[in-house]
């Protein structure tokens, strides 16, 4: 059974594209991307296999 690790990481508006790339470079997938707290800005909420 495949065993996970997340990560959660605020999203800068103007380096929205670069954030997204260099956890995907990391390994990460997106899983989901929600309002933060107070509906200020954004969080992405990413996860990849545990080695």
């Amino acid at each position: 059974m495949t065993k996970w690790e997340y990560v959660t990481v605020p999203l800068i508006v103007h380096a929205t594209k670069q954030i997204l790339d260099q956890w995907g470079e990391d390994g990460y997938e997106l899983v989901q991307v929600v309002p933060g707290p107070d509906n200020n800005g954004l969080v992405a909420y990413f996860k990849r296999p545990k080695e």
